[in-house]
């Protein structure tokens, strides 16, 4: 276990900024919302309390006495791998904050992000698969190497590693279910496939967490963070297997027989 001279090792320095940043994403999207609202019909209001929630629970993996307890407590850092790399993505995807985006800038803006949305890199990072590869592949490389207990005594290394947590989270979730505009769509059961492969990685990596504590943590504190990655992990990937066989039925009903 790290000792609790680890616990400040992103520096406080580095926590009103990042508070800043957090409140600041907040302000904008609901600016976009109120900006959006005068030209078009009203903003679903909760899609807004999902961004308001998924930023919330990506600030409380950050920030905050779960972020501090991290650093000494592996099971807080596993609460914190979830509210991060799997809630916090779902919630800010469910906000669409694309769809909005293209609502809110001028038209020649929201060109641009038409073009960027369409260029080859987001055609690459969006495929389900290098998603899933990025996301789940990335918490293999984490965990099964000394990157773990490295990153604890880097601040910039520990900022990254969670940057990349979140950001594939959020690639992966948006990969599965498409809530904004997606140039390069896949088929319900490509995204399917893809989905149950990578719940498996994710299911064998918390298993081998169990029996294989990462470096600098002792074999009690890696068993209850494996059981939590294992059982909270597959309750999370739950709501998204939901919200995907959700869309995949009403995709697949004939039009007008289904009113909602």
């Amino acid at each position: 276990m790290h000792s609790n001279g680890h616990i400040h090792d992103n520096g406080t320095g580095f926590e009103p900024i990042l508070l800043m940043l957090l409140m600041l994403v907040i302000v904008i999207y609901i600016a976009a919302v109120i900006i959006s609202n005068r030209r078009y019909k009203k903003w679903p209001l909760y899609r807004t309390y999902f961004w308001i929630l998924g930023t919330v629970c990506a600030a409380s993996a950050i920030i905050g006495p779960i972020a501090n307890r991290a650093h000494m407590d592996f099971t807080a850092h596993m609460v914190g791998h979830l509210l991060l790399g799997m809630i916090a993505p779902i919630l800010l995807v469910l906000a669409a904050p694309i769809t909005l985006a293209l609502r809110t800038l001028d038209v020649q803006s929201a060109r641009r992000l038409s073009k960027v949305l369409k260029s080859w890199p987001l055609r690459f990072l969006s495929n389900p698969i290098t998603a899933s590869a990025l996301n789940i592949g990335g918490l293999w490389i984490l965990y099964t190497t000394g990157l773990y207990g490295v990153m604890h005594h880097d601040a910039l290394l520990h900022a990254l590693v969670h940057f990349h947590v979140f950001l594939a989270g959020y690639l992966f979730t948006a990969s599965m279910i498409y809530m904004d505009p997606a140039p390069h769509r896949f088929s319900f059961m490509f995204r399917a496939i893809v989905f149950t492969i990578s719940l498996a990685g994710h299911d064998i990596l918390s298993k081998y967490i169990f029996a294989h504590p990462p470096s600098g943590v002792t074999k009690v504190q890696a068993e209850n963070g494996g059981m939590l990655m294992f059982y909270a992990g597959d309750a999370i990937d739950v709501a998204l297997i939901c919200i995907l066989c959700y869309q995949w039925f009403k995709a697949t009903r004939p039009k007008g027989s289904l009113a909602l």
